[in-house]
């Protein structure tokens, strides 16, 4: 029996993830049971275990370690916007809770004599790039964040990579695209109205558009995110030559085409529902992200991604839509 951690569990993606994984099961097979752990109850569900925690505070991870779960994803964390505005909050949840909680893995590696090496799958993201952009990032392009949430995922990154090189844990960084249409309320991730003006309009409401309809940039759906998460627990991290950070398939579009897409799905009067108001703060934040990826090493192992942004809607609208 496999026993599954989702740090970060009570949010969307770790739903998705959790939901994805009782449903079409591991990779592998195995039987499994699923522990969530969030700053806040988790939704409740059967079959699943939830913990309620700061990762913030050292002993909380340290609890979590002690357990020795064979396979942990690490989805918490603040988002981008949020640690744009705040610098001292980005930094101390999003690069501190990881170097406590990798040190209390190692503590658990030395007591069983280094039997106990987890495999730890950590969500990162595309703000570890930073411009100038070629028309399409390789898997070769070199990092370089232009936001404090970029450079706290690339520190996440480097340290997953060389506890993995040690031989403490199995770790993968996933650098997800932005996740679109995510349900639910607005957050303050700075890309929340690539979802917003899709969403709100859907569902009867008005919707600010920040940005220019030129701006184009890198998707995928919610089902896309927790299908990465899942086939990741089955990836032989051997195969990746020592490179433990993947670029993952997605889509890129311009906010112009979402806003045609919407059009095709639901009509004129719900498109007139987008209202154009540039904000510069959000301007500025979009104008350091990549926007188009050639993710041949993601493609290579498995990894799959939604093609047009019509199919992004669809799931939207099959999956989390209500009424």
């Amino acid at each position: 029996m496999k026993r599954i951690l989702i740090l970060g569990g009570g949010g969307m993606v770790g739903q998705k993830l959790a939901h994805h994984l009782e449903t079409n099961g591991l990779p592998s097979g195995e039987a499994f049971d699923l522990t969530l752990h969030d700053i806040a109850p988790p939704p409740a569900a059967p079959n699943r275990r939830h913990l309620v925690g700061n990762l913030s505070v050292a002993a909380e991870g340290a609890a979590l370690a002690a357990e020795r779960f064979d396979l942990i994803y690490f989805l918490a964390s603040v988002v981008s916007g949020e640690a744009e505005q705040d610098f001292d909050k980005g930094w101390q949840t999003n690069l501190w809770p990881m170097w406590n909680f990798l040190e209390a893995l190692r503590a658990q590696h030395r007591a069983t004599g280094g039997a106990y090496v987890p495999k730890l799958i950590f969500t990162s993201s595309i703000a570890v790039f930073g411009g100038p952009y070629p028309d399409k990032i390789s898997d070769e392009f070199l990092q370089s964040p232009q936001t404090s949430y970029g450079a706290q995922k690339a520190s996440c990154e480097l340290m997953i990579q060389d506890f993995s090189r040690k031989g403490f844990i199995d770790g993968v960084s996933l650098r997800l695209p932005t996740i679109c249409v995510r349900p639910g309320k607005p957050n303050l991730a700075a890309s929340s109205f690539f979802s917003g003006i899709i969403r709100e309009p859907l569902n009867g409401v008005e919707a600010i558009l920040p940005v220019a309809d030129t701006v184009r940039h890198w998707h995928a759906s919610p089902r896309s995110a927790a299908g990465f998460l899942a086939h990741a627990a089955g990836l032989d991290t051997e195969v990746l030559g020592g490179r433990r950070a993947l670029n993952l398939p997605g889509l890129s579009c311009t906010v112009a085409e979402q806003i045609e897409a919407l059009r095709d799905v639901a009509g004129n009067d719900v498109v007139a529902r987008i209202k154009p108001q540039l904000d510069p703060d959000i301007v500025s934040i979009v104008d350091g992200w990549p926007r188009d990826f050639a993710p041949e090493r993601a493609i290579g192992l498995g990894f799959t991604s939604e093609t047009t942004f019509r199919d992004i809607i669809d799931v939207y609208v099959n999956e989390d839509m209500r009424g």
